[in-house]
């Protein structure tokens, strides 16, 4: 064997390495939505909060989480449905500027605040797919676990706090540019 083969050969080796190293640990992230060894799925109790003390993003977790995101995806759709229906009965044909101008700015307020939901969505819609996938719960930089109590707080982040720190540090310094 030259001393080139030798290379390439150790160089494919060593990433067939690290894939594997990189997919074995990310294996046991992923989880569905039945408790290991039963057919039945898992429900939520009554009150539940994840705590620090069991496994993190057990089923119980995931599922707590993606009850939250999809109550909150309701919740987003619902006032979105209603803004809608509000804006289709308003009557611009006021006789008054004055009232004509206050129902304008209120649906311009309206629909930037429904533009903010939409984006908003999209981010829900994502933290349910990283769920599906067995990635919820985990920096998508890092590949850390975030804080319970960030997701909690948040439950579309997909950072881990001192990612977000780095980011928005990032972003300040680039935002002057």
């Amino acid at each position: 064997m030259t001393e080139a083969t030798k290379k390439t050969a150790y160089t494919r080796t060593s990433t067939v390495r690290a894939n594997k190293k990189k997919a074995s640990r990310k294996a046991p992230r992923r989880a569905n939505s039945k408790i290991k060894g039963s057919a039945s799925p898992v429900l939520l109790p009554e009150g539940y909060h994840p705590s620090d003390d069991e496994e993190f993003m057990n089923p119980l977790q995931l599922l707590y989480f993606r009850k939250k995101l999809e109550a909150w995806r309701a919740e987003l759709l619902d006032e979105a449905n209603e803004t809608i229906s509000g804006l289709s009965q308003e009557n611009l044909h006021q006789p008054d500027q004055m009232d004509r101008a206050q129902i304008e700015s209120n649906a311009a307020l309206d629909l930037r605040t429904r533009d903010r939901e939409r984006k908003l969505l999209q981010k829900i819609e994502s933290a349910l797919r990283r769920i599906d996938d067995g990635s919820y719960g985990y920096c998508v930089e890092t590949d850390e676990p975030i804080n319970l109590r960030r997701l909690e707080a948040r439950p579309i982040a997909s950072l881990s706090l001192h990612a977000q720190e780095r980011h928005e540090r990032m972003e300040r310094v680039h935002r002057d540019d």
